[in-house]
């Protein structure tokens, strides 16, 4: 009898350990992930300086990788319930570490878009599988959501540290190359410690299709399609911030001048902290009107850019971070806790591909304009209107409550 009682203690420890090591793993893949993705704004100016590009042109430091991510989400998410979590996720791994290598070994700009495309089919890999691995070791949709902002706040500290290292390599006068070395050797790590570490055995059905018709049926899913969007349209504010906020700020040389040199950090430092301040929040208050408080919020700070200009976009820009905090992560949350688990990481694809995709054409577009019109700030009045929408939804969201059937049976 105390022999038993014994296994099964060993046998609990050893669990609780498994859960500990793969939150721990899953925090670092964001936050290395998060070092590259969020850094090109730092980077982009360095890039058209050298190359002697255009706003468009340059951007595409940015939606190459995301396009690839994109793809590789749809296409490939399937991966994570059909051969497992856990090769999945080394799969990615392995990939994204090959790749940030290769940066040291080329100088060309089309070599480096090569590299990015390669990044995005690996990040889609290992983002998959990691969304998927949440799931399956959360006992609730509430706990899910707990999980994803805790991940996100990771995610938002990832995107402090990798700006400011590039900053700190360019002042030093060494190439930005070397925060995609660092990056390198940290995924490296990652992928020892993903091999040896025990993952949770995922509960399917026997009689489920796994595979990729199965994976791109779920695009005509409503709860999908409507997860999606809601994430679609909150990346493209996001991605606004740390893409062309850099550049919309360069010439600024108004009262607040300290403020704008450190405006981007001071963004990332807001949303790492909201993300954690976004897990107090929900315990407190339903999700559905955190969402919606926090999207009109995010709408102000756009409006009051868009009718006061620069001089408000110091302050008002860098201060939307708190509030996007817990947006991204809590969509994607109640989007993948909407489906089966033996769906999860075909659904995380899908929301991926939205998520990628947005980020990819929403900056594209934002250049696009700018350069049409001549000035970045055009191209900030595109992402006003990107998130009045994403406020429109959220009131919308309150008021029908779609996922109200999908989301009780947490």
């Amino acid at each position: 009898m105390n022999h038993s009682n014994s296994s099964a203690g060993a046998s609990m420890y050893t669990n609780e350990a498994s859960t500990s090591r793969i939150k721990l793993l899953t925090y670092m893949m964001f936050f290395v992930f998060a070092m590259t993705s969020d850094a090109v704004g730092v980077i982009i100016p360095e890039l058209i300086a050298k190359y002697d590009l255009s706003l468009t042109q340059a951007s595409a430091f940015h939606y190459v990788p995301m396009v690839f991510i994109a793809l590789s989400g749809l296409f490939l998410g399937y991966l994570a319930d059909k051969l497992g979590r856990k090769i999945t996720i080394i799969a990615g791994l392995s990939l994204f570490s090959c790749a940030c290598f290769l940066f040291s070994a080329g100088n060309s700009f089309l070599y480096f878009l090569i590299l990015l495309a390669l990044i995005g089919v690996a990040v889609g890999l290992f983002k998959t599988g990691a969304l998927a691995l949440i799931g399956d070791i959360s006992s609730s949709s509430k706990q899910h959501t707990t999980t994803m902002n805790t991940v996100e706040g990771f995610f938002g500290v990832g995107a402090m540290v990798g700006p400011a290292i590039v900053s700190y390599l360019l002042i030093s006068g060494v190439s930005w190359k070397y925060l995609y070395i660092c990056a390198a050797v940290l995924c490296f790590m990652l992928c020892i410690i993903a091999a040896r570490t025990k993952y949770p055995t995922t509960k399917g059905h026997a009689d489920a299709q796994i595979n990729l018709k199965s994976s791109l049926k779920l695009m005509k899913d409503p709860y999908a399609i409507g997860f999606s969007m809601a994430i679609a349209l909150y990346v493209a504010t996001e991605v606004a911030i740390y893409v062309w906020m850099p550049t919309l700020l360069a010439g600024y040389s108004g009262s607040w001048l300290w403020l704008a040199t450190y405006a981007l950090t001071i963004f990332f430092a807001l949303r790492a902290g909201g993300r954690f301040f976004g897990v107090w929040m929900l315990k407190h208050f339903c999700w559905q009107q955190v969402m919606l408080w926090f999207s009109l919020a995010v709408f102000l700070c756009y409006l009051g850019t868009a009718i006061f200009g620069v001089e408000a976009a110091v302050i008002l820009l860098p201060l939307s971070g708190l509030f996007m905090s817990m947006i991204y992560p809590t969509l994607n949350s109640k989007g993948i806790s909407s489906f089966p688990e033996v769906q999860h990481g075909a659904v995380a694809g899908v929301i991926l591909f939205f998520t990628a995709v947005s980020a990819a054409i929403a900056p594209l577009l934002m250049g696009i304009v700018s350069d049409s019109f001549g000035h970045i700030s055009y191209g900030f009045y595109l992402a006003t209107f990107f998130a009045a929408l994403l406020f429109l939804l959220g009131l919308f969201n309150v008021i029908k409550d779609p996922t109200k059937q999908n989301l009780d049976k947490e």
